[in-house]
């Protein structure tokens, strides 16, 4: 059936749209190299009040303080496989908005194996927990519990802000890995997480505003030695064919983090991309935010 809006109707959805402002707040754009320019890989989708974050790296925390986000917004967290550069954060996130501002439950999605290692990191900080929730210190029994989600692709979550979709991606030997396209009434934004050329990303990226894509210097990479080659080509993305992605999906904005240059420049990696994509892309750094 056609459903005819009013002038009215229609004014009050744009309004709100624009009201909701999604945008891409990139809160660490490292590797597993110890870059102190750049946390462990870590995102937020800020839509009006509502912050989700994907992933965990090393410095989670600490760069969504820098960006503004109250820890009280840390309530919602999607990672997208169980790496330890993606996921060595994950007691931070757990514990440091709890005793600094988190009023409810945190809730966790990602592929399997995310229940298992949140539950053993609340075994680790058991002792932590007894004694803020049992001692002197003020606290909020609620903002200590979690809830960790094993799921598969497909739509995982949906509120009054987003709806987000998993999707399988091509990371080597892993079982699962995802990546994760958010709808917002304003915006849609797609993530790679970690990902060899992926048809399903692809596929999933189709009509996004903002892509967020893993990227590899192609030059670069033959300096490295051939078993880490070998690996690399198995695990990520060249810039090359990120440009081939990119080709087809047409994002208002490709967004790169994750980048593995050695040695390459930004300029010198966003060359390789450019041989075959010319559209708007930003070579991104911690704390740039894009709408």
């Amino acid at each position: 059936m056609l459903r005819v809006m009013s002038l009215g109707m229609l004014l009050l959805l744009a309004t709100a749209a624009v009201a909701q402002d999604t945008r891409v707040v990139l809160l660490g754009t490292g590797n597993p190299n110890p870059d102190p320019d750049r946390m462990g890989p870590a995102v937020a989708i800020l839509s009006g009040s509502r912050a989700y974050i994907v992933d965990c790296g090393p410095g989670v925390v600490r760069r969504a303080a820098q960006a503004g986000i109250a820890m009280a917004q840390i309530t919602r967290a999607f990672v997208t496989h169980l790496h330890s550069d993606h996921t060595v954060g994950l007691p931070d996130l757990i514990f440091t908005p709890a005793v600094t501002g988190r009023q409810e439950p945190l809730e966790i999605y990602g592929p399997p194996g995310i229940r298992a290692m949140t539950q053993l990191v609340m075994q680790a900080w058991g002792e932590d927990q007894q004694i803020r929730l049992h001692g002197l210190e003020p606290s909020v029994a609620q903002a200590y519990v979690v809830h960790a989600h094993d799921v598969a692709p497909g739509e995982i979550y949906r509120d009054g802000a987003v709806r987000v979709i998993a999707f399988a991606v091509n990371h080597g030997s892993w079982k699962h890995a995802y990546g994760y396209r958010f709808e917002a009434p304003d915006k849609i934004i797609v993530l790679s997480g970690d990902t060899t050329y992926s048809p399903g990303l692809i596929a999933a990226a189709k009509g996004c505003d903002i892509l967020v894509h893993e990227v590899y210097s192609e030059k670069g990479l033959a300096s490295r030695p051939a078993d880490w080659q070998r690996y690399h080509r198995a695990f990520h993305t060249s810039a090359p064919d990120v440009g081939r992605v990119a080709a087809q999906v047409h994002p208002k904005t490709l967004v790169l983090y994750h980048q593995l240059g050695w040695g390459q420049s930004a300029d010198e990696i966003l060359g390789e991309i450019r041989q075959e994509y010319n559209g708007t892309t930003v070579f991104g750094k911690d704390l740039d935010v894009i709408r």
